[in-house]
């Protein structure tokens, strides 16, 4: 045995303590824009459904139409693997769990839309349709047929609509209130977001809705949505997107990228407006970068080609709607939105073979960074966070089983949750 060598330091204890106190302020800053992930279930999708053609079996018969187009068009599980290139392997676990997911919750998140999907109503009308969805939603909670995320869609808050998208948001919360209260899994959705201003009012709205109604502080967030080049880029040259964040103060909870209108407005011809355009890459950047750490989640935007028609045009949008879905998977978008209920089978099935090839790969690793071995690849806290996260997004969509992660990692849903943040994660060989 050697002699332990004696550790020999110089600054005295005082400068240690100096430092601290000097970034006691940017610790608490960092705590407060960058408080990390939240531990929240986040949908695959958000499917929207204008006011009007919104109805108590909603949810139930986009499953069921899903549900026949996949009985017309795709019947077995071979079928699908060859339109979709499953392999053999992949196509029997993918088939068998679209099917069921398309039964059993076909719906993660539905947006009850008074925006573009609505369009300009006299006031009586929009009046009623908002307090009727205030109505079913409630009893969709109650009766258990809701999805697992429900809300609206409200128009901005421009000038023009301003007056018409404050009431709607009043009467649909004042109404779910009256029902019996707001659900767990409420969401609400500000459209056309140019100026950090428009979410400062929002907010502002939602403070004084929980003012008026003796809610707890904070109780109410919302979504931003990203449909103009000013929210990705002010004047001035900064990023408003992360203006927007800061102004929200902390009631924003996702950035939702608007495809055709974002389009538009930077000028792409009508043929060429879709979710991987350069141009849509470069905001979904922004928004990404603007995003990270701060709780607020990112989603995706959506295909306006239709899977409608005679099979061979199905296949055709089918093929299209999966591969724009696996792309964003890829590039770390676990959202998008679904404009038609034949886009669910092609959803689930891109977000299932996603998680599924995932899974061995991931879970090996994973299992290697607890248990300290060697291997290829040395992991370091940060990954080990990726991995999980891989892992707990497939567990709550429904592409893996707790037996059979558990049975690769040694690891329960509460061990993966650790590594959510780093900082809690077990200790492991690091470089």
């Amino acid at each position: 045995m050697g002699q332990q060598e004696k550790a020999v330091t110089s600054l005295p204890a005082a400068v240690t303590e100096a430092v601290g106190a000097f970034l006691a302020p940017v610790d608490a800053e960092l705590a407060r824009r960058y408080p990390g992930d939240p531990v929240t279930r986040q949908p695959v999708h958000t499917v929207y459904v204008p006011a009007d053609a919104f109805h108590a079996g909603t949810v139930r018969s986009w499953g069921d139409q899903a549900l026949a187009a996949l009985d017309e068009h795709a019947p077995d599980a071979a079928s699908l693997g060859r339109v979709l290139g499953l392999s053999d392997a992949l196509a029997g676990p993918v088939y068998e769990r679209v099917r069921d997911k398309l039964t059993r919750e076909p719906v993660e998140d539905l947006r009850v839309d008074f925006e573009d999907g609505y369009g300009p109503r006299p006031d009586d009308e929009e009046d009623a349709a908002a307090t009727r969805a205030a109505r079913l939603v409630h009893a969709a909670y109650a009766d258990g047929t809701a999805a697992p995320y429900m809300g609206i869609r409200v128009k901005c808050l421009e000038a023009s609509v301003r007056d018409r998208a404050v009431r709607t948001l009043d009467l649909f919360l004042s109404g779910l209130l009256a029902a019996g209260g707001l659900p767990g899994g409420l969401v609400l959705t500000l459209p056309k977001v140019t100026y950090a201003e428009q979410v400062t009012a929002m907010t502002r709205l939602l403070g004084a809705f929980e003012e008026a109604r003796a809610l707890e502080p904070g109780r109410l967030g919302f979504e931003i949505q990203i449909e103009t080049s000013q929210s990705i880029l002010a004047a001035d040259g900064t990023a408003t997107v992360a203006r927007m964040i800061d102004a929200a103060g902390g009631r924003a909870t996702g950035l939702h990228y608007g495809t055709f209108d974002y389009s538009a407005c930077v000028g792409v011809s009508a043929a060429y407006q879709s979710s991987d355009h350069p141009a849509a890459d470069h905001a979904k950047a922004v928004m990404q970068v603007a995003a990270a750490g701060t709780g607020v989640r990112v989603s995706d935007g959506s295909t306006n080609v239709l899977p409608v028609g005679p099979t061979d045009r199905v296949h055709e949008a089918w093929r299209l709607h999966y591969g724009l879905t696996r792309r964003a998977l890829a590039r770390a978008y676990y959202q998008g939105w679904d404009m038609h209920p034949g886009h669910l089978p092609t959803r689930y099935a891109a977000v299932y073979a996603f998680y599924r090839e995932g899974l061995e790969p991931a879970a090996a690793r994973l299992a290697a960074y607890v248990a300290r071995a060697g291997g290829a690849v040395m992991d370091e806290p940060a990954t080990a966070k990726a991995l999980s996260g891989h892992l707990l997004r497939g567990l709550d969509c429904g592409a893996l089983d707790d037996d059979e992660v558990t049975g690769l990692t040694g690891l329960t849903r509460a061990d993966l949750e650790t590594f959510r943040d780093p900082r809690r994660a077990p200790a492991a060989a690091a470089g």
